[in-house]
């Protein structure tokens, strides 16, 4: 199977390292500046392509459960309109997610250190371009997108703070951030459930949304919106424990408590949670 990856001569996009491709990828220069060309695949006749196998192999894969489609949903959505728009998804694994945005008609970039992951992306139909690369020294020039998105990755980041600064310089002014966290606002109930969810998941420092905000102002970032998830205190146990002894495989076996949990959500106050949504919007210069 052969891929191609286009890649545009850009001030904004040029200097990405395309080191996760198959023999055989290559890069080809594009007209114009600081627009990413579409990424071209080939694929063999009769290979069965489509969404609900991207779902089943996704779900067999590395990052994606059942219970976190709400969250990345959510996400998506306030992203807005994403036709034409150029969209980083930063650590987002296989690429899954940032595929949702290029099947809504964007030039979407899954960015990750992990090379299996990347590499399991590729069985993806309709996945973005796929860069192995380093949150904390992204691969880009400033203002590249239009878009940054950033799925429960920044509690595994050594620098948290540094990996903000850098989704905001590449972003462009008017730019939206979407991302969230691990917020997990009552662990301190629970000390050896989240002791091992920390240990399992690499899990380096939880952000509750004020804390995101502050961060977010600090590097030119108006935060627009921001909810929790998991926001009683029975539904943030049920976090922790799922992700503390079950794994992947307890979340998706828990798939039929993801409507309770949302209904629950909407049912309690919007100030406390294991995971937290924030939605901000780059500072005109």
């Amino acid at each position: 199977m052969l891929f191609t990856w286009r890649l545009c001569c850009s001030p904004g996009i040029a200097g990405a390292t395309w080191r996760a491709g198959p023999p055989g990828a290559v890069r080809r220069p594009c007209p114009g500046r600081g627009r990413l060309s579409p990424m071209t695949r080939v694929a063999p006749k009769g290979s069965p392509v489509g969404p609900l196998r991207d779902q089943a192999l996704a779900y067999a894969g590395h990052q994606v459960h059942v219970m976190r489609r709400r969250e990345a949903g959510t996400l998506l959505a306030w992203a807005g309109e994403l036709a034409g728009r150029t969209v980083l998804d930063v650590a987002g694994g296989d690429g899954y997610w940032a595929g949702r945005a290029v099947r809504r008609g964007a030039r979407a970039v899954c960015l990750d250190l992990a090379r299996g992951k990347l590499e399991f992306g590729r069985r993806l139909h309709g996945r973005p371009a796929l860069v192995e690369g380093d949150a904390l020294a992204l691969p880009f020039a400033e203002g590249s997108f239009d878009v940054v998105m950033s799925v429960c990755a920044i509690e595994h980041f050594d620098d948290g703070p540094s990996a903000l600064a850098e989704m905001a310089r590449v972003l462009r002014p008017g730019g939206d951030l979407v991302m969230s966290a691990d917020a997990l606002t009552r662990a301190d109930q629970w000390p050896d459930l989240f002791a091992r969810h920390r240990e399992r998941y690499h899990v380096k420092q939880t952000y509750t949304g004020d804390h995101l905000v502050k961060l977010l102002d600090e590097r030119g970032l108006t935060v627009v919106r921001q909810t929790y998830m998991f926001r009683s205190r029975r539904a943030e146990r049920l976090y922790l424990t799922l992700s503390a002894k079950g794994g992947r495989a307890g979340w998706n076996a828990a798939a039929p408590l993801s409507p309770i949990v949302a209904r629950s959500d909407r049912r309690n106050p919007d100030g406390h949670g294991s995971v937290v949504l924030i939605h901000a919007r780059k500072r005109q210069p």
